[in-house]
C-alpha cells in the first residue's frame, strides 16, 4: 500500500492528537515504528538533526505505549521503506512518501493494528524545553550578526533579516539543542576570510579573543532586549505535509525576522524569565561556540 506524506500539527504547537495507524514496521534494532495519517510528534530530522526527537506515548485500545523515539521514515515508489540516515534519496523528493515514525519498544505492536485509531501525545514539558531552545538558537543568530558586523571588511553576499551580513549562516558547524541550551558552533577558517570577515586587530577593533567579553555583553544586551519586548512568535506553514517548507517568523522590536526552520518554537517571549549566551573561542580561533540557555518564566 503506497502511504501518503504525514500531516504533522507541532508547527502550531499541539501536542496531543488523534489519527489512523497507517502502517507498523520492524526497524533494523528490533523497535517498532509506527505510522499516523497525522501527528503532533516532532520527529528528528534525517539531514539536519538539530532539535532531538519528541517523545510521549502512543495509545491503541486504551493499552498506552512509550514513544521512545520518533524519526523521519520514507516510502518510494515500489514500496521501499527507510528510515533515518538510510533514506537514500533527498529530503522532500516528489516520488517518495515522507513519514513520522513513532518508535515503540520491541514487539509493542504488529500488523494488527494498522486501521485502529492512535491517541497521541508528547511529553508537552519536555517539548516546551526544547522549544525554548530552538527559539534562543534563532535568538542568538540575529544577535550575534549584529555584533559581529563591524568585522566584515565587504559585503560576504549574504544577509539576514536586518540585513546584517549572516555570519550565523556563513560559518555554521553544528546546531545542537537539548532541554538546557542550544549549542552552536562556527568554524572561522580561509573561505570565512575570503568573504571579508577579520579576526585580527585593526585600528578600530581588537582582535577577536580578545573583543569576546565585549562581544558577548552585546549579544547579551540584545537577547535581554527582545525577551523584556515580549514578542510574538510564530511558525509560517504552506501546508501541514512534513515536508512543507516552514519558516520561523518573530516581530521583534528590530523589525520582523525570519528564518527557516522545520522545528518547534514558544509562540511569546515573554515565555522566557532570561536568554543568555556564553560565547568562547579556541586557542588558535578557529572555533567559535555559543552556548545559549533559556530560562522559563
Amino acid at each position: 500500500m503506497s502511504l501518503p506524506t504525514t500531516h504533522v500539527s507541532f508547527p502550531a504547537g499541539a501536542v496531543t492528537g488523534a489519527s489512523p495507524i497507517l502502517a507498523v514496521h520492524a526497524l533494523p534494532d528490533g523497535r517498532t515504528a509506527v505510522v499516523t495519517g497525522a501527528t503532533p510528534f516532532h520527529p528528528v530530522d534525517h539531514t539536519w538533526p538539530d532539535q532531538p526527537a519528541d517523545l510521549g506515548t502512543l495509545t491503541v485500545d486504551g493499552v498506552a505505549h512509550p514513544v521512545v523515539d520518533c524519526l523521519t521514515g520514507a516510502q518510494g515508489p515500489d514500496g521501499e521503506f527507510a528510515a533515518g540516515a538510510d533514506i537514500p534519496v533527498r529530503r522532500g523528493d516528489e516520488d517518495w512518501a515522507w513519514l513520522v515514525l513513532h518508535v515503540l519498544p520491541a514487539g509493542a505492536l504488529g500488523a494488527e493494528a494498522v486501521g485502529r485509531t492512535a491517541e497521541l501525545a508528547v511529553d508537552a514539558d519536555r517539548r516546551g524545553l526544547l522549544s525554548a531552545a530552538h527559539t534562543g538558537c534563532h535568538l542568538l543568530a540575529l544577535a550575534l550578526n549584529a555584533a559581529l558586523a563591524p568585522r566584515w571588511r565587504k559585503d560576504p553576499g549574504r544577509a539576514d533579516a536586518f540585513g546584517h551580513p549572516d555570519f550565523d549562516s556563513l560559518a555554521m558547524d553544528t546546531s545542537v539543542m537539548d532541554t538546557e541550551a542550544s549549542t552552536d558552533t562556527y568554524r572561522i577558517g580561509k573561505s570565512l576570510k575570503k568573504k571579508g570577515f577579520t579576526v585580527d586587530a585593526t585600528e578600530e577593533y581588537p582582535a577577536l579573543a580578545e573583543a569576546l567579553p565585549a562581544l558577548t555583553e552585546d549579544v547579551n544586551a540584545r537577547l535581554a532586549a527582545w525577551v523584556a519586548a515580549d514578542a510574538a512568535v510564530r511558525i509560517d506553514v504552506p501546508g501541514p505535509e512534513l515536508t512543507a517548507r516552514r519558516r520561523w517568523h518573530a516581530e521583534l522590536p528590530d523589525g520582523a525576522a525570519e528564518i527557516p526552520c522545520g522545528g518547534t518554537h514558544l509562540h511569546r517571549l515573554g515565555e522566557l524569565a532570561e536568554l543568555r549566551t556564553e560565547l568562547t573561542l579556541s586557542e588558535d580561533g578557529t572555533v567559535l561556540v555559543a552556548r545559549t540557555s533559556p530560562k522559563r518564566a
